[in-house]
């Protein structure tokens, strides 16, 4: 072999000939870049990048903020007080705004855009300021049943054998009883007590919403929590020493969490509809005479007034039952798009 051989030999060693040196070394060195650049995504934030692919839930999202800012600016956005009626002015049962009447204080007029009730109220008033009770209704019952069922759940399915049968057992005498029944005996029993009218009764209501339907909650943690309390991270963490406490808070509550906002994503509406019917069979909220009360009426108690009177003025029944059927798809809409979310099977 010649020395110009020999040359060739080593070039050809050194250098492969499907690609040189200088570009496998950048090849390797972008990949290597690429990898440690990446930031890894969270729970969360790949939840929320599926959940915004769902329009509905979208739509039913954008619905709900929308509805939080009407009740916290319902003073700016209604056009009359929702207590205060001057008959002489407004009249009584006055048409909506674009319907127009022989009689001048039946005609629509703008200043009334939904019209007045029987007693010269005006009905957007009355509805936008019902937002706030039916929000309200919604999430303070919605915190009660979690902050009831969630622990319960947890110290049953964490505990096992005769622990788990006790606080089962209770749940099931709880359960027993029906909801609506029990919810009207409360308000019927304790309505005219001074407890009963603190806040125009929305105190007792949030009660008798919350006392049996903690229930639901605490058996869905509980069968959560007796499937994660046989994994390996929380065998890990028991032969490691760590307390009771410290694995159910760090280890096994922040894996229920998923279930967790679904489920109080799914109390809301049932509690708006509850309170609509209590309202509507009179023992819900109760009617306010307060011109500067922050919750003068709800949606329930305007079904009830308009059931009267709609054949003389359809908006005072329409209205709020839309009001209802409105925030009711919206919420169920974010619940389901939030069990989509958070279902780990849904990732792509």
């Amino acid at each position: 072999m010649t020395a110009r051989d020999e040359q060739l030999a080593d070039f050809v060693l050194e250098r492969p000939p499907l690609a040189g040196p200088t570009e496998g070394r950048s090849t390797l060195a972008e990949l290597g870049d690429l990898t440690m650049t990446r930031k890894p995504r969270s729970l969360w934030s790949d939840a929320w990048r599926r959940f915004r692919r769902n329009k509905i839930a979208l739509i039913g999202l954008a619905y709900l903020i929308f509805l939080v800012f009407v009740a916290v600016f319902a003073p700016v956005i209604a056009t009359q007080n929702p207590v205060r009626a001057d008959v002489a002015k407004a009249g009584t049962l006055r048409q909506a705004a674009w319907i127009e009447d022989p009689n001048p204080l039946k005609t629509g007029d703008w200043a009334y855009p939904l019209g007045t009730d029987s007693i010269g109220r005006d009905v957007f008033s009355r509805l936008v300021y019902g937002t706030r009770v039916s929000l309200i209704v919604g999430f303070i019952p919605m915190l009660v049943i979690l902050l009831i069922g969630v622990p319960f759940g947890l110290t049953a399915g964490y505990a096992g054998g005769r622990i788990d049968n006790l606080m089962m057992r209770i749940t099931d005498v709880v359960y027993a009883f029906p909801a609506l029944l029990l919810a009207i005996v409360m308000q019927i029993s304790f309505g005219s007590t001074r407890f009963g009218s603190l806040l125009n009764g929305l105190v007792l209501l949030f009660l008798s919403l919350s006392i049996v339907n903690w229930t639901g909650v605490a058996r869905l943690v509980r069968g959560t929590t007796l499937s994660l309390n046989e994994k390996e991270f929380v065998e890990a963490a028991r032969a490691s020493g760590a307390s009771n406490f410290r694995i159910i808070n760090k280890h096994i509550f922040p894996n229920t969490l998923n279930e967790i906002v679904i489920a109080g994503a799914f109390v809301v509406p049932s509690a708006i509809i509850s309170e609509a019917v209590l309202s509507y069979l009179g023992v819900g909220l109760r009617p306010s005479v307060d011109p500067n009360s922050i919750f003068p009426t709800s949606w329930g108690q305007m079904i009830l007034e308009g059931s009267k009177f709609w054949q003389a003025q359809l908006w005072m029944l329409l209205g709020p039952a839309l009001a209802i059927a409105l925030i009711t798809l919206a919420f169920t809409f974010v619940g389901d798009g939030l069990r989509d979310a958070l279902d780990p099977r849904g990732t792509k």
